[in-house]
């Protein structure tokens, strides 16, 4: 796809590609602006992202209004040449709001009522804070539809961001509507839920309620459906939003997404058809993560936003400089890392480079949150960097509206079946849903294989590998789906506790892992769940950790065989030859090595191209469009690394190759020489 054949299905929001950030103007003297476009023009910005948090800035009372300020800041980013992604500020109630319907604020789990002075402070249930949104909405569109600078409509931000569930009775009542539509009859909610256990049968619609209290145990099936609920709820607010925005505005609506590795607090893939650009904030994370895969949680996010944006480019609408302002410890960033973490982005597939946020605020809960321009001005090395950067970015001008060269490699993620993975009386209730993605995921990135990060329901005839990692729920549609890749010679990997629940979350019956026991000619009666620091012994030399099971052949060989423990001899990895397919199993929770040597031999059998011969550390993209092609080189390791490719570096205007050299940490972006018409 070329820019402009982007354009004719949405018109993106900047020239080229978007680079930019959170704009808040009203937090400054109208001096400052002045200073702020300039250095803008400096930094190369053409795009920000405007009144996130302005509702109470601008209808300073019930509905009394000003906006001057507002009229004042887009004239003069327009008058700059810089556009706007003009936000609906609806993150942020204001206190005249607040204090006069104190319940519209959102509920948590244990009955208390959240205080005013926080994000998404609304329940999506409350009909008065809908009205409220909605006509300010309205007013806004009105205004601005028109204005020539506005590129970009925002809805909210960070939507389930502070208000992912709310408990309060009026969501109890859109849940019990919810699952009228879902299930038609409480007879049906009764049989999807299993409410004979512990003698929880419902009579009445009434008598459902949320699955409230931090004690006990929910049942998994009114947990699995609440959480679908209060995605849904969220987005049809959104949805609301976008109607009246289009209503009056022919610019595109989006809102940003927060996805990453793991469950997240909506199901974004029922989102992302909504949004005219899908769009992503992305942070590095640092607790949760081991040393040196910041990286690899960049790249896992970004493929996981081209998983759910096929065919055209996705938006980073927000990342950070240096440290954000809500982890434990916020790291800043190293010396190029603000350049090389926004082009991993872009190498796969976001077709611009933003941030939260402009300029660094003096005051306020984010107020230590870094910024292009920091608090210590234009003579810090993060200001030299994002001069650099927006350098980089109008280098790259021509590869805005190429696309990531189709992968054929696949790996299934959905956040219902992370949410049921990481909830209840689990037998492992440690577990976290993202462990498995990022362990195999790794794998690929180390090889310099694109995986698409993929939800259950869409087609996978262009894959030869799919692997699917804890995929606990999963429909039967789906699952057949799953289980026709070998029939068609391709292959698939299933690892443990994948295919174990049905779409309502109840076990499927017959052995583990339910679903997928037929294609991959293997089943396990007993799961054995390892106690912490625990490990087992593989017969390839590995470890596991975490998990194993008592494995059954029926049809498949025993690849790997577990060597100690009660297990010791009986299969730990699986793999079933179909046709010119293969069907493997992963019965138990492999470390990296393990992964990696599994990895090895499904790259040699299936032949999935690697984008390069490379070591790990070298990360290697290839984006297409029309006759060119563009491939970037990220060097993630402290070497510089030598390899084998060609073609003119946009960053420095430079020729290179047979052989081109990365340095260390940096980047280089090749256009390739142009192909002969016959490939």
């Amino acid at each position: 796809m070329t820019a402009a054949s982007r354009g004719a299905q949405t018109r993106w929001p900047a020239d080229g590609l978007a680079y930019g950030g959170d704009y808040n103007p009203e937090q400054w003297p109208r001096e400052v602006w002045d200073e702020d476009v300039r250095l803008m023009r400096v930094a190369g910005v053409n795009l920000v992202t405007l009144g996130v948090f302005a509702w109470g800035t601008v209808e300073v009372a019930d509905d009394v209004r000003d906006w001057s300020w507002l009229d004042d800041a887009i004239e003069l980013l327009h008058a700059h040449g810089i556009a706007v992604d003009l936000a609906t500020p609806t993150a942020a109630p204001p206190s005249w709001l607040l204090a006069a319907h104190p319940d519209i604020a959102p509920v948590l789990v244990d009955g208390y009522r959240e205080p005013a002075g926080g994000r998404n402070a609304w329940c999506p249930e409350s009909s008065v804070y809908r009205r409220y949104a909605l006509r300010h909405v309205d007013a806004l569109a009105r205004r601005y539809g028109d204005h020539p600078a506005v590129r970009l409509w925002h809805v909210g931000n960070e939507l389930g961001g502070g208000n992912a569930r709310c408990y309060c009775d009026g969501s109890a009542a859109g849940f019990r509507r919810w699952l009228r539509d879902r299930h038609g009859s409480l007879d049906a909610v009764n049989a999807a839920w299993g409410t004979a256990q512990w003698g929880h049968r419902y009579g009445t619609w009434d008598e459902i309620m949320p699955p409230r209290g931090r004690h006990g145990a929910p049942n998994p099936g009114l947990f699995l459906d609440y959480e679908r609920y209060s995605s849904d709820a969220l987005l049809a607010h959104y949805l609301a939003e976008k109607e009246v925005l289009e209503r009056h505005s022919s610019a595109p609506v989006t809102t940003n997404l927060m996805v990453g590795a793991g469950a997240q607090v909506v199901d974004y893939a029922s989102w992302a058809p909504h949004t005219a650009v899908v769009s992503n904030d992305h942070y590095t994370l640092v607790g949760d993560l081991p040393a040196g895969d910041r990286e690899h949680d960049l790249a896992f996010a970004a493929d996981r936003m081209r998983g759910m944006s096929p065919g055209r480019p996705w938006l980073l609408m927000e990342s950070s400089t240096g440290g954000p302002s809500w982890q434990r410890r916020n790291r800043a960033k190293d010396p190029g890392e603000i350049v090389r973490h926004s082009l991993g982005h872009v190498a796969r597939g976001s077709d611009g480079a933003m941030f939260f946020q402009w300029r660094a605020s003096r005051a306020g809960a984010e107020q230590f949150h870094s910024a292009m321009l920091p608090h210590s001005g234009t003579r810090s090395r993060v200001w030299q960097e994002v001069v650099e950067l927006g350098g980089h970015l109008r280098s790259l001008a021509e590869v805005a509206g190429t696309v990531v060269e189709p992968a054929r490699a696949a790996m299934v993620v959905d956040d219902p079946a992370g949410w049921a993975l990481q909830h209840g009386l689990m037998p492992h209730r440690e577990l976290s849903y993202g462990r498995e993605l990022r362990a195999w995921h790794r794998a690929l990135w180390d090889r310099q294989v694109v995986c698409d990060v993929v939800p259950p329901g869409v087609p996978l005839d262009g894959y030869d590998l799919v692997v699917v990692p804890t995929l606990l729920v999963v429909d039967d549609d789906a699952a057949a789906r799953l289980a026709s890749v070998p029939a068609r010679g391709g292959t698939l990997l299933v690892t443990y506790l994948s295919g174990v629940c049905d779409d309502d979350g109840q076990v499927r019956t017959g052995g583990f892992p339910g679903a997928f026991a037929d294609v991959l000619g293997a089943w396990s009666d007993e799961l054995y769940p390892l106690q912490a620091g625990q490990v087992v012994r593989l017969d390839d030399g590995g470890e596991a950790t975490e998990w194993t099971e008592r494995v059954h052949l029926d049809g498949a060989e025993a690849v790997v065989r577990y060597s100690s423990s009660s297990l010791a001899g009986g299969p730990a990895v699986t793999r079933r030859e179909i046709g010119d397919g293969a069907a493997w199993y992963v019965s138990a929770a492999l470390g990296a090595d393990g992964v990696g040597r599994v990895v090895d031999r499904l790259v040699a059998d299936t032949g999935v191209p690697r984008v390069l011969d490379a070591a790990p550390g070298l990360e290697a993209v290839r984006r297409r469009g029309d006759d060119r092609s563009y491939l970037f080189l990220l060097n993630h390791t402290g070497d510089e690394q030598k390899v084998a490719a060609a073609g003119h570096d946009l960053l420095t205007g430079a020729e290179v190759g047979p052989l081109t050299t990365v340095p260390a940490g940096g980047v280089r972006v090749l256009r390739e020489p142009r192909r002969p018409a016959s490939d």
